[in-house]
């Protein structure tokens, strides 16, 4: 199969469309999730549970389905995993106990994988350096949206028809998704088949695993991004049950996240034209250092409000719009040979960070203390390997 190289604004379009699967199956489940606890009559830690099987899908899941792309085509592998998305949107909408929500949710995640990597691998297979940075930064601008919209209309659709349409909107999501792959998405690399036996894999991985740079890049990526994961188990718990915000305004609460990243996206894209290389990164970090440290404060020493919980909040995520494009670009760009895998692994240490983010504040037990702690620490971490990756890309010179 001949590559075909698509125009920036498709790319752009299709990358956006893809990118927002995952954050979009969270972001509208996230109204319900206190909803869930009194209609399955279970625990608040079950509920919990669910969004992190579908954590734990989404980020095994792409280990699997990046290097699917890379040998078999990203249409191909597209396809494929949007069909078990459906499936498991399906699963979840008919639920008729809390364990078949939680097969459900697993295997939403295992489909919504393929959204992150196919969509990172079709920038990095046409477009390198600045022209990528681009692209990713409008591809979050445009991302930004639709996680902005999701909890109001599924705190709307909770309202007005009960938990099953959350899961109905998926539905339909998906087969919107699933057109657009078939009749919109070109193939961009040349299928090597011989890339999914064990032997090319674990080459593709080592390669990867050994390359300080990479794995920097991609620690900053998870502790930046990972924490909008790892926040999103505890802040329906902490608006809804502590703050006293009802599903359907803590679905508007969540304008206020996805506008911040709305904001940042949108400086970082005039920003970029004055400066470029590493400067938006050390500006997002400075964005996230202090969120984090206000994070600490106000769950430590002040009373739950909305304030007090998303003015930290939308400062983090600032920082997030300013680090993502930059970062994502510089890791991946040294692999254009296994971009699938590459983008993949580094997708998997995103959503790792937010699995581990998750389940350590459902160990805490304490939601509003679980997010004083556990979301600034990824904050740290973020800094920390960013520091790490300048000493890495400094070693390793201009061309690397």
């Amino acid at each position: 199969m001949t590559p075909m190289k698509m125009t920036e604004r498709r790319t752009t379009l299709i990358g956006a469309l893809l990118t927002a699967l995952g954050p979009v199956s969270m972001a509208l489940y996230t109204p319900a999730m206190p909803t869930l606890v009194h209609a399955f009559d279970t625990s608040d830690a079950t509920i919990k549970m669910t969004l992190s099987l579908y954590f734990g899908g989404f980020a095994f899941a792409q280990l699997v389905a990046g290097p699917l792309a890379d040998a078999f085509g990203r249409r191909a592998a597209t396809i494929l995993f949007l069909g078990i998305y459906l499936a498991g949107s399906v699963i979840a909408a008919f639920a008729p106990s809390v364990e078949w929500l939680l097969a459900g949710r697993l295997v939403q995640g295992i489909g919504a994988s393929v959204g992150v990597t196919v969509s990172r691998a079709i920038v990095r297979d046409q477009f390198v350096g600045h022209e990528a940075a681009r692209i990713m930064n409008m591809i979050g601008i445009m991302l930004a949206v639709a996680p902005a919209t999701a909890p109001t209309l599924g705190g709307l659709a909770l309202a007005a028809f009960g938990w099953n349409s959350v899961f109905f909107l998926m539905v339909g999501f998906g087969i919107a998704a699933c057109l657009v792959a078939i009749l919109l998405l070109h193939e961009t690399v040349v299928p090597e088949p011989r890339r999914a036996a064990p032997g090319p894999l674990m080459r593709a991985y080592l390669e990867l695993a050994r390359d300080t740079r990479f794995v920097s890049a991609a620690f900053v990526m998870g502790g930046a991004i990972g924490a909008l994961y790892a926040q999103a188990t505890m802040l329906p718990f902490i608006l809804i049950g502590e703050a006293g915000l009802t599903p359907t305004q803590f679905g508007l609460s969540m304008i206020m996240q996805s506008g911040s990243y709305f904001l940042g996206s949108v400086a970082l894209r005039h920003f970029s034209r004055r400066r470029e290389g590493l400067a938006a990164v050390k500006v997002g970090l400075v964005f996230i250092g202090l969120g984090a440290v206000m994070m600490t404060g106000s769950s430590f020493f002040l009373h739950p409000s909305f304030w007090t919980i998303m003015v930290p909040v939308a400062i983090y995520t600032i920082g997030i719009a300013f680090v993502g494009p930059q970062m994502t670009t510089a890791g991946m760009f040294p692999f254009p040979h296994i971009a699938g895998s590459a983008s993949a692994l580094m997708g998997f240490i995103q959503m790792g960070f937010g699995l581990l983010g998750g389940i350590t504040a459902a160990a805490i037990g304490m939601p509003v203390i679980a997010f004083g702690v556990v979301v600034p620490f990824m904050g740290a971490v973020a800094i920390l390997s960013f520091l790490c990756f300048v000493g890495a890309a400094e070693r390793a010179g201009p061309d690397r």
